[in-house]
């Protein structure tokens, strides 16, 4: 199986200057700080309702800062991954946040 090649190397964005600090503080980190808290968010937000969807938004605006830095980096199919998990973050804020 072949990988798609990266999109050309450009200069940095903006946004990509400006998130250079955070990136660098989180790339600091043991690897599963990051993914742990993710994870704790996403649980909490799920089991504690109604309020958890403060957690799940913050989660999926974190996810989204995320998506954002890397998008010029990152190949189509990984973008499609991305939006994809965004958007499910998004659906289940939505949910915990406006139950029935």
């Amino acid at each position: 199986m072949t990988r798609e090649s990266a999109p050309e190397t450009r200069p940095p964005s903006a946004v990509e200057r400006l998130s250079a600090p955070a990136v660098r503080w989180i790339d600091s980190l043991p690897p599963a700080v990051p993914v742990v808290t993710v994870l704790a968010m996403l649980v909490v937000g799920v089991l504690v309702r109604p309020w958890g969807a403060v957690l799940l938004g913050l989660a999926g605006l974190g996810l989204l800062w995320l998506l954002l830095v890397v998008w010029r980096r990152v190949t189509p199919a990984e973008r499609l991954m991305r939006v994809t998990v965004l958007l499910l973050v998004l659906a289940l804020t939505l949910v915990t946040a406006l139950p029935r």
